[in-house]
């Protein structure tokens, strides 16, 4: 939300932020700290600052995050973006940042993932575009460590609160102590609107340590409850001499302990339910508590609670009072509510451990009753979102119960298709440790989540470790429940996109044949899973040179999922669409490619983003299909364009940015920037086998095109040499009818021909063009450009009559198909050579 839809009366437009994020409305009893302020704002020019404790009150409650919020508000107009992040945890800091993504003109979270979202935002903080007037606000950032990578150095400015006195070997720190005298007795005297003389204000202040939380709780109370200050310090002292007889408490100040039990006190004895609903609060985390957890009673709740939650009424003054006691901040804007940590801990700590256990699953029932269902709806993303910062403070990890746990994984699923998979990764590890701790290997949810870490791991291109998890997984899932389980499908799918990522085409094809009758049979062909199951198959089906079949599977798996329903997303509409796209392409339909391949991308770029992973997949295909086209100048800006979204995005080494990097260096070959498409080319080939391993088909289909380029600048040994290497490794793993082990045994008939070895080049290329005619078909383009490529050899050994008839069959054939300008026409009339490429398909 702009601060324009919620600006203060009186201020002229443009006279605030045009970004107002997540700021804490302002505290209108904010009293003194001017100099505090004044020496905020001196050191903040320098770009980053620390709010600390001052080291005798190394506590929460001395004001630090009133001093950010008053310094927010105060200086608004000096900022043309100022956004709150709250960093306490760190799987808040960057999806809180992404969040921001849309405002600076960026796809959204939703499009390219947490992490892609935020290193793009950072990345346009730093260089002040489109705003270079901003102010980010990191709030209890205990540790520096764990946010200094995402704090932006640039134009703007960074204030940052913390309990953590490290923050001074940081960055520019300032101290916040409790009130003076001064500002104590003026902070009382504005709080309590009835009135309340200086030497009372004098006194309290006194009683109270000067601590603002704990003048802020007596001041509501007194102004709540018209209680006199002699009778406030009466029973102040009463309390304190408690809590001192009892030995505690040892972590927080005495005065606010005793504060907040007389406002506990006074609110039970008006409202016991709110008390109630308090100490419900107190077992979420500090964060923001969406209005609408309260909304929905969960079957077994417990009294009182439930029937103060089936009561609207009597909630809604419920709340109420809690902010009226000083007890939580009610933001109705955001409609939220919010209880201090130290409030927090107070509560829980005056709570029996049988209590406090029951309570706290309280809290989790009433989590779990809040989350949406279907995790693939991008809609629900932002209710995941609001809940995500109460998982750990509330201890979910250690829940017993399923649906606990089954909300749990919803989380990281939620994560993992939100595309923020280290924050996945994270969770679901520590939720596995918990459970196997607690549960054994036998749980469940146990599988269920080494499915999701399986997955993610795959995403993560850690394909070994993937395939490890999700076989065990399935042989356990097997043992326990058989083999028509859901659970078990799933996994079933899992292992055979596992098997694909480690190069096993073969086996995925068989393994998701097998897979698609099962899910056929147990769900039906029109289920979202059996769906899924289709477009892997297709995808097997590709990677075996069948792409006819892959284009039959991926055309029924598209239809289905354009249908919609529950489970499918925009996402898998358009893997599926591109999926098809590709297989088009690969059948040698080069122009009905292209105008699938410009809907998928249309799509992509409309729906879900430029920047998400799906419309990239659909750009770089496009990329591909105009250049077979011909189509050069588009295929190049494309391709271009998304090979530096990648790096960007996912760094160099993501098996994304290699294949996109691959398909670049083909385009820059083709118009003859040879240098480029050489350095790139090596460089990538170089990083393929510490990402899928030394005997991976990829790399060898990588390597026949950095051979080609050998041959481009006059090489020809070293071309050979490595292409015969590249086709004797596809041989192993492909078997010789392969699509990929014929384009480089094409090449490589080309190197013979270069080295004037003719007859063996002959040899090899009428083996190799039989061979294209059994597994593509007489007509397709790469048949069409060996037998080209053959044509012009058998000149060279005499055999005039038989590459005249060879050619003429082939140029009809191109006329038929591509048309006789294609630029592999033209070079096939010419005699000339035609090199043939690989271009590394999605797993």
């Amino acid at each position: 939300m702009t601060l324009r839809e919620s600006a203060r009366p009186g201020r002229l437009p443009g006279s605030v932020p045009e970004i107002w994020g997540r700021i804490p409305p302002r505290n209108k009893n904010f009293t003194g700290r001017e100099e505090l302020l004044d020496k905020l704002r001196a050191g903040i020019v320098d770009q980053v600052t620390a709010v600390v404790p001052h080291a005798l009150h190394g506590l929460g409650g001395v004001g630090k995050t009133q001093m950010a919020v008053e310094y927010a508000w105060r200086y608004l107009a000096d900022y043309e973006l100022v956004w709150w992040i709250p960093a306490d945890q760190s799987v808040l800091v960057r999806s809180t940042l992404a969040a921001l993504a849309p405002n600076l003109g960026l796809p959204p979270a939703t499009t390219t993932g947490v992490e892609d979202a935020a290193n793009a935002v950072l990345d346009a903080l730093r260089r002040g575009e489109p705003y270079s007037r901003w102010l980010l606000i990191f709030d209890n950032a205990d540790q520096p460590e764990d946010i200094n990578d995402v704090v932006p150095r640039g134009p703007g400015h960074v204030l940052i609160t913390s309990r953590n006195h490290r923050w001074e070997g940081v960055v520019d720190t300032v101290a916040v102590d409790v009130f003076s005298r001064e500002e104590s007795v003026q902070f009382l005297k504005k709080r309590v609107p009835r009135g309340i003389n200086v030497d009372d204000a004098d006194r309290l202040a006194d009683s109270l340590g000067d601590l603002p939380l704990a003048l802020e709780q007596a001041g509501a109370l007194q102004a709540e409850t018209g209680m006199s200050v002699p009778q406030y310090l009466r029973l102040l002292k009463d309390r304190t001499s408690q809590l001192l007889a009892e030995g505690k408490p040892t972590e927080y100040p005495v005065s606010m302990t005793a504060a907040w039990a007389l406002s506990v006190a006074s609110l039970g004895n008006k409202m016991p339910e709110a008390v109630d609903l308090l100490r419900c609060c107190a077992f979420f985390g500090p964060e923001p508590i969406p209005r609408d957890v309260f909304a929905v009673i969960p079957p077994g709740l417990g009294q009182p609670l439930s029937d103060l939650l089936g009561d609207p009424i009597r909630l809604a003054r419920a709340i109420g009072e809690l902010g009226r006691y000083a007890l939580a901040r009610i933001d109705t804007a955001s409609r939220t509510i919010q209880v201090h940590r130290l409030i927090q801990a107070l509560v829980r700590d005056e709570l029996a451990p049988a209590e406090q256990e029951r309570i706290r699953d309280q809290a989790h029932q009433l989590l779990v009753a809040a989350a949406p269902e279907d995790t693939e709806d991008t809609q629900n993303w932002r209710r995941y979102s609001d809940l995500l910062g109460h998982i750990g403070p509330s201890a979910v990890a250690q829940s017993h119960d399923t649906a606990v746990r089954k909300f749990a994984l919803d989380i990281v699923r939620y994560l993992y298709n939100f595309g923020d998979y280290s924050s996945a990764r994270n969770l679901v590890e520590n939720f596995l440790d918990q459970w196997m701790a607690d549960s054994g290997e036998g749980d469940l949810e146990i599988l269920v989540g080494r499915r999701h870490l399986g997955n993610i791991l795959r995403s993560l291109g850690e394909y070994s470790a993937a395939y490890e998890v999700n076989r065990a997984a399935l042989k356990k899932s097997e043992e326990m429940g058989g083999g028509d389980t859901e659970l078990t499908l799933q996994l079933v799918n899992s292992v055979g996109a596992d098997l694909r990522a480690r190069g096993d085409f073969l086996s995925a094809r068989e393994h998701d044949e097998t897979s698609l009758r099962r899910h056929q049979g147990d769900l039906g062909d029109t289920h979202s899973s059996t769906l899924r199951v289709m477009h892997n198959l297709a995808l097997d089906y590709g990677l075996n040179s069948d792409y006819p079949r892959a284009r039959e599977f991926h055309e029924a798996a598209y239809l289905g999922l354009r249908q919609g329903g529950w489970g499918v997303g925009r996402v898998g509409v358009l893997n599926a669409l591109s999926g098809l796209a590709r297989a088009v392409r690969l059948c040698g339909d080069y122009a009905e490619a292209c105008d699938l391949g410009e809907e998928a991308y249309a799509y992509g770029v409309e729906e879900l983003g430029a920047e998400h992973p799906g419309t990239l997949y659909a750009a770089k295909d496009l990329s591909i299909a105009w250049r077979r086209l011909g189509e050069f100048e588009r295929s190049l800006e494309l391709a271009l364009e998304v090979h530096a979204r990648y790096v960007r995005l996912f760094g160099l080494n993501h098996p994304d940015t290699l294949a996109a990097a691959m398909c670049l260096a083909n385009i820059q070959r083709t118009v003859g920037e040879k240098e480029a498409a050489l350095e790139l080319a090596a460089d990538t080939v170089r990083r393929y086998p510490r990402l899928y391993g030394a005997e991976h088909p990829y790399n060898h289909g990588c390597a026949g095109n950095l051979a080609l380029l050998r041959r481009v600048f006059g090489d020809v040994q070293a071309a050979r040499e490595l292409n015969e290497k590249s086709l004797e490794g596809l041989e192993v793993k492909l078997g010789r009818d392969h699509h990929y082990s014929l384009t480089v045994a094409t090449n490589l008939a080309s190197d013979l021909a270069a080295l004037g070895e003719f007859e063996e080049a002959c040899r090899l290329g009428q083996d190799t063009t039989t061979r294209l005619r059994a597994v593509l078909g007489e007509t397709h383009p790469m048949t069409l450009a060996c037998a080209a490529n053959l044509s012009a050899d058998l000149i060279q050994i005499g055999e005039e009559e038989e590459s005249a008839e060879l050619l003429k069959k082939t140029m009809e054939a191109y006329a038929v198909t591509l048309g006789p300008e294609h630029p592999d026409a033209v070079v096939a009339a010419e005699h000339r050579h035609l090199d043939c490429d690989f271009d590394p398909p999605p797993i």
